[in-house]
């Protein structure tokens, strides 16, 4: 059985936050809120809780996973990240965003697309996730919590806890996030490529 931890959305307790942290550096699969919807997190260099992760998404290797970081300069250790792209990076992070870029070596190369060697990053503008991001002190491998075979996420964490109570380690229940998506931009040609219309606005991007 998952551990289930009601968590304030606004003030998360650091206790609570220490538990899920420990969690994750010890290869489990945690729930978490985001600025989007709920996402399903693991630590970044577990390879076992990488392929839970996308057993319960039913997506193989070609699917990006997300990088949520807790900021900036996180985003750059992780990805190439040129002049230009920072400056775009920058105007709309944090928020509902997620960034195709390539890799860097710093990334494990079973979390890459294996023939793009890209992955996606966001920073997340929501108090839970960031302060989350904070006390684990290093990026959480991330993915939209939609079952496989389901159209939608989960979107409470009593849902959460009923749906998936025995093949998670934690469900950090937030209250409700919502379902529709981060918006999703592709960053590794020369000029901002739209992949998915989200929550995040166009016009910074300029692709309205």
């Amino acid at each position: 059985m998952a551990q289930y931890v009601a968590i304030h959305p606004d003030n998360p307790q650091e206790r609570l936050l220490q538990k899920a942290a420990e969690v994750v550096r010890r290869g489990g699969v945690i729930a978490l809120p985001t600025d989007s919807s709920y996402a399903l997190g693991c630590h970044l260099g577990d390879k076992a809780a990488v392929e839970r992760i996308r057993g319960l998404r039913g997506v193989d290797e070609r699917h990006h996973l997300t990088l949520m970081c807790r900021d900036l300069s996180q985003i750059g250790q992780f990805a190439r990240v040129d002049n230009a792209r920072y400056r775009l990076l920058k105007a709309t992070t944090p928020g509902r965003y997620t960034f195709i870029l390539e890799g860097t070596r710093e990334l494990p190369r079973r979390v890459l697309h294996p023939k793009r060697k890209t992955i996606g990053l966001r920073v997340p503008a929501h108090s839970v996730t960031l302060a989350l991001l904070a006390v684990l002190g290093e990026p959480l491998l991330t993915s939209t919590l939609i079952i496989a075979g389901d159209e939608a996420p989960l979107i409470e964490g009593w849902e959460i806890r009923d749906r998936l109570d025995s093949q998670l380690a934690l469900i950090l229940d937030g209250g409700y996030c919502g379902v529709e998506p981060t918006t999703v931009v592709d960053l590794t040609g020369p000029l901002p490529v739209l992949i998915r219309a989200g929550l995040g606005a166009l016009a910074p991007l300029g692709l309205d």
